[in-house]
């Protein structure tokens, strides 16, 4: 039910993504991280609306750490930062990363080809249901994910460069679920 990807850039890499709803452990999952027992980012999926934008994040984040220049201290800090419309990290964690009483989780683990055994090993530390990833929409939160979006052009801002509104909005036509309102978009 997991979903591995490869990182083009890097094709040694791979980004597993796991969804997971009906958690019930979100704040030791969370204190996990952050004190670095979890090897992998835990994310908001509300705020999500295609597995596409966390492999964009990830691959964006392998590429900063090879080069030098991360903003954040670790992999899965930058994707998560990735993530975000702002430069303001505590923002990106506060947006796209998961609180204590969140009931669903994204977990996305960067890996070698050759090491699956993460995906077990998350997998079991999670009290939840996993879903496919694919399904990642169907917990997406179109009013807030436009409430947090800048300047209203959606989930896929976090890309951060000088593409336009219209650029925007013409990906999002193939990333939106199909329940979400189709006037979410508009300015």
């Amino acid at each position: 039910m997991h979903l591995t990807q490869e990182i083009e850039l890097f094709p040694d890499h791979r980004v597993s993504q796991m969804l997971f709803r009906d958690v019930r452990n979100a704040a030791e999952l969370k204190q996990n991280a952050v004190e670095g027992k979890i090897n992998g980012a835990l994310i908001n999926p509300t705020m999500l609306v295609s597995p596409f934008q966390v492999l964009v994040a990830a691959s964006k984040a392998l590429h900063l750490q090879k080069i030098g220049k991360m903003k954040t201290r670790t992999l899965y800090s930058e994707i998560i930062f990735n993530l975000s419309p702002t430069n303001n990290i505590s923002e990106a964690f506060r947006r796209f990363g998961i609180s204590d009483a969140d009931d669903s989780v994204m977990v996305v683990v960067v890996h070698n080809k050759d090491e699956p055994q993460f995906v077990t090993e998350i997998t079991s530390r999670v009290d939840g249901r996993q879903i496919p990833v694919e399904d990642v929409s169907s917990l997406s939160d179109s009013a807030k994910i436009k409430k947090r979006s800048s300047a209203g052009v959606g989930p896929l801002c976090f890309i951060k460069t000088n593409v336009t509104t219209v650029v925007y909005q013409e990906i999002l036509k193939h990333f939106m679920p199909p329940s979400a309102d189709k006037t979410l978009w508009r300015s």
